[in-house]
């Protein structure tokens, strides 16, 4: 018996001398990462050492040569061996789980005293403000809004609307051309035409969106900026019908005391034509504001907003539409200069150019 108990003995020194790098690890400083290495490590050693193909399992197997008087204290020799290497693999895999649990519950703690992180919301571009103050007021007096195509054939930029080639609008230098005789909008006007062959008349209606022109980028011109273009047609509409539905509407944006006035002016797709204006929102038509020569309007006390006028027979001949049962009225202006005089912008790039600090202002 005693051969087989130094065999015995022999692989549980075995088991000791591999196992010695657990039995006292040091986990400060390591990471879940590095535990759990750790912890694979020491489950290939229990297979090692206890498993069925295992040196000790082959060690039971030489209980049946020792002497039978001998088997019972052989038999308790063994299984006090396979105990002790059982217990210590346990141990370590228990303070190994136990590291890897703490740590990643420390990691993954959630203090829910702390005050929570509110998420960033955006907020409408000072454009979008104002052109839909200005669709609100248009809606609640009958007309709808109307948007269509930006890309635009010479027929509806130009032909539809009066102007005939060789004007100086059908340049190069005024517009941008694609191939094949497309160009960009040069004015909103084109959805009218759109509007009217589509939904024919009597009709009312607003269209807001974007134009370009081939002009220099300075503090009052950009390539691109927006328009809205109104257009009414109907049986015995006449300028009073015009310049009623102008006044009404600059009332409502900026007060019932706003005064409009009308000058002669030139647009090929209206006849007679008109630049119309408004009395200064800041000095309210003085020309002073607090003892000094108000900003917005250069001392004039009035701010020239855009054109309009009736619309010529021939724009209503485009279209299918008998002048001398309908007439109609149009106007237009640009939302950058309107914008920039309402918020004080001196620089209208700046409402291109995505400057967080800028557009903060208008939350």
């Amino acid at each position: 018996m005693q051969e087989q108990q130094e065999e015995v003995t022999k692989i549980r020194e075995a088991f000791d001398q591999e196992f010695g790098r657990f039995a006292d690890l040091d986990l400060d400083g390591r990471g879940v990462t590095d535990a759990e290495s750790l912890l694979r490590e020491v489950g290939e050693l229990k297979i090692k050492h206890t498993g069925k193909k295992s040196a000790f399992a082959g060690a039971m197997k030489l209980i049946g040569k020792v002497a039978p008087e001998e088997r019972g204290n052989f038999g308790k020799f063994v299984q006090s061996v396979e105990k002790e290497i059982v217990s210590k693999i346990e141990e370590s895999e228990k303070r190994l789980a136990e590291f890897i649990s703490n740590a990643k519950i420390e990691s993954e703690r959630l203090d829910v005293t702390l005050p929570g992180r509110r998420p960033r919301t955006g907020h409408l571009h000072p454009i979008t403000i104002l052109r839909q103050k200005i669709e609100d007021i248009f809606v609640s007096m009958g007309y709808s809004i109307e948007d269509d195509r930006e890309i635009e054939t010479d027929y509806y930029n130009f032909d539809a609307l009066n102007i005939p080639e060789g004007h100086p609008a059908r340049e190069s230098q005024d517009t941008f051309y694609t191939t094949d005789g497309f160009a960009l909008r040069s004015q909103t006007s084109t959805v009218q035409i759109r509007a009217m062959e589509r939904r024919g008349v009597p009709i009312r209606i607003i269209a807001p969106g974007k134009v370009f022109r081939r002009d220099t980028p300075d503090m009052t011109h950009v390539p691109m900026f927006h328009q809205i273009e109104g257009l009414c047609v109907d049986k015995s509409i006449t300028m009073a019908h015009l310049k009623g539905t102008v006044t009404e509407w600059l009332k409502r944006l900026f007060g019932e005391d706003t005064i409009t006035r009308f000058r002669p002016s030139y647009f090929p797709f209206t006849e007679p034509s008109a630049e119309f204006d408004f009395s200064c929102f800041k000095c309210h038509g003085t020309g002073q504001y607090d003892g000094v020569r108000c900003r917005p309007c250069k001392g004039s006390g009035w701010i020239e907003l855009g054109g309009s006028g009736m619309v010529h027979p021939n724009v209503l001949r485009a279209v299918g539409v008998d002048p001398q049962v309908y007439s109609g009225f149009a106007f237009g202006f640009g939302l950058e200069r309107m914008c920039a005089l309402m918020y004080s912008i001196d620089d209208i790039r700046l409402m291109f150019e995505n400057d967080v600090r800028f557009l903060e202002q208008f939350k």
